[in-house]
C-alpha cells in the first residue's frame, strides 16, 4: 500500500524485522501508532526500539512486524 501524506510524503506499509528497521518508522503496538525514536543492536541479532513515547520495545532477529515508512519526494 503506498499513498500520499500532508506535506509531500509518500508513504507504505512495509514488514520490518530486526535487520531491516529503521529510525522514523511508525509502528503499531498495542493499537498505538509508535515512532522509532532510536534503536539499538543487541546480541544474537536482536534489537532495542526506543519509541519517541519513551517506550521500550525488544524484538528478536526473526520477529516480522508491520511498519508504515515515509519517504520524502525532493
Amino acid at each position: 500500500m503506498n499513498a500520499w501524506a500532508p506535506g509531500g510524503a509518500l508513504v507504505a506499509s512495509v514488514e520490518v524485522t530486526a535487520a531491516t528497521v529503521q529510525r522514523g518508522d511508525v509502528i503499531q503496538v498495542g493499537g498505538r501508532a509508535c515512532r522509532v525514536r532510536d534503536l539499538f543492536q543487541l546480541s544474537q541479532g536482536a534489537k532495542q526500539l526506543v519509541f519517541e513515547s519513551g517506550e521500550l520495545l525488544t524484538i528478536h532477529a526473526r520477529t516480522r512486524l508491520v511498519a508504515v515508512r515515509s519517504v520524502r519526494r525532493r
